[in-house]
């Protein structure tokens, strides 16, 4: 009796599938493409302007970490460097390992060196990607008003504008989901509890400590001036990332509208998100040049700027990514939390932001 051949698996030709509609794209977007005017353009980079590239991206998360730092305080204060540590390291992490595993594996670095319990570490990285995303739906009517753009059809700016409208209510959304969960946990009559409560005794007891440790993490700071900041920490880090594209430009001689580089990052904030669950390969790079396109930039230019970001982007995740894991001393194998009892590596899909 001859057995069938099992049916190929979906996930083998996905990546290939994506590769292959990346690398149409990609040749469609460079379609007037001129190597020589490229090989010229890259001869006469600035290098001062080139150095700015990585060193606002360095920037960029030395202020998310001084965010992290302030959404963390109701639990402990901790030092912005080591926090900024784990953020590297938490990317490095991700580009090695997908599927969320990085935010994850920060949290866990920082919950394993301050004795933190690592759900609710987890739960201030659910606020901080929050706030983040409230501040960018909110640069959403910046970027479409005051840039006029080639869009014939206009459904560029349809897109933009149900994608912001949407991302908006969909952080809102959350917040008020994270903050009803709280309450309903630490109430002893709440819903969720009630729930946990019922299932028995050798599951609910572990769930109930994760779900009230996760709980412990959606906390706003009392002081003001905290809660200020980290919405003024959110909108610096926006205006920092799209400072990247206004060096790389400068550094090529392109020279754009302060609400260009705006566009340019919710563009490809979107663009990015869309690409990620497609899994379209350079996503990254064919929607830069395209944005820049958009802004009348030549395909040499924007191909030589999308390539110095990225570049300057992967270098800083591998150079303090990697000193900052080895600093603290943590093998890759390492990712467990043995007083939590949680192996992390068992709950990779279980990202929290």
């Amino acid at each position: 009796m001859t057995v069938a051949a099992p049916a190929p698996s979906r996930r083998r030709w996905l990546p290939w599938a994506g590769a292959s509609v990346g690398l149409a794209s990609l040749m469609w977007v460079l379609r007037r493409f001129d190597l020589d005017r490229f090989v010229t353009t890259l001869a006469g980079a600035d290098l001062f302007y080139l150095a700015l590239v990585p060193a606002s991206l360095v920037t960029e998360q030395l202020v998310r970490a001084w965010k992290w730092r302030q959404i963390l305080s109701p639990l402990k204060l901790i030092s912005t460097l080591r926090l900024f540590g784990a953020v590297m390291a938490g990317y490095l992490i991700a580009s090695l390992i997908p599927f969320g595993f990085g935010t994850i594996a920060r949290s866990w670095i920082i919950a394993r060196s301050d004795q933190l319990k690592l759900p609710a570490v987890l739960a201030t990285v659910g606020l901080d990607r929050i706030t983040d995303g409230v501040i960018f739906a909110c640069l959403v009517p910046i970027a479409l008003f005051a840039v006029a753009f080639a869009d014939p059809t206009g459904g560029i700016r349809t897109g933009l504008i149900w994608s912001g409208a949407g991302s908006l209510l969909f952080f809102v959304l959350v917040g008020c989901a994270l903050w009803a969960y709280k309450r309903g946990m630490l109430s002893q009559h709440g819903r969720g509890a009630g729930l946990i409560k019922r299932l028995p005794a050798r599951l609910s007891q572990p769930i109930s400590r994760l779900a009230l440790s996760f709980s412990d993490g959606i906390v706003w700071p009392n002081n003001k001036w905290r809660g200020t900041a980290i919405m003024f920490a959110s909108l610096a880090i926006k205006l920092l990332a799209a400072s990247h594209f206004l060096w790389a430009g400068l550094a090529f001689g392109v020279v754009l509208a302060p609400a260009q580089y705006v566009f340019i990052l919710v563009f490809l904030g979107f663009l990015i998100i869309l690409g990620h669950f497609a899994r379209v390969a350079g996503s990254f790079i064919i929607g830069g040049i395209f944005v820049l396109g958009l802004m009348d930039v030549p395909n040499e230019q924007a191909l030589a700027m999308v390539l110095v970001v990225e570049a300057a982007n992967l270098l800083s995740i591998a150079a303090i990514g990697a000193l900052s894991i080895w600093w603290q001393g943590i093998a890759l194998a390492e990712l467990r939390v043995p007083r939590e009892g949680v192996d992390v590596r068992a709950n990779v899909k279980s990202n929290a932001a």
